[in-house]
């Protein structure tokens, strides 16, 4: 099964994503409220692919995402910003701190899915 951290602090988003996400079947959604728990849960559970809110408590999401691609442990695993920051300059930016993909808020949650399938393989082969 593939495993996925959502890193978000708001409830409601994660009740909705995460449910549309498991209903499929083929994921497993860890979730962490906050950029610090979220950096260390990547580096403990080894995730396929990671969620991440850049408005955090504790640690944003702005150095949460720094962190995991400076960490040798975490740095392949793809980021996927899921963000109310939506100007071209706030998508630039979070691919210059380590984002491998950026969805501004508020998004479908079959806009997530098909993202979250595209950078795992499920569509065009990207990765095994």
């Amino acid at each position: 099964m593939t495993r996925i951290l959502y890193i978000e602090d708001n409830d409601d988003n994660i009740y909705m994503l995460k449910m549309r996400l498991e209903l499929l079947g083929e994921f497993e959604v860890l979730v962490a409220e906050d950029g610090q728990v979220g950096c260390e849960m990547a580096a403990a559970e080894k995730p396929d692919l990671i969620l991440l809110d850049l408005e955090l408590p504790v640690v944003d999401g702005w150095e949460a995402a720094r962190r995991l691609k400076g960490n040798p442990g975490t740095r392949e695993i793809p980021i996927i910003a899921l963000t109310a920051h939506a100007l071209a300059s706030d998508r630039e930016k979070a691919m210059e701190v380590g984002c491998d993909g950026y969805l501004a808020k508020p998004c479908e949650p079959r806009a997530v899915v098909a993202e979250v399938q595209r950078f795992l393989g499920k569509n065009d082969g990207r990765r095994p």
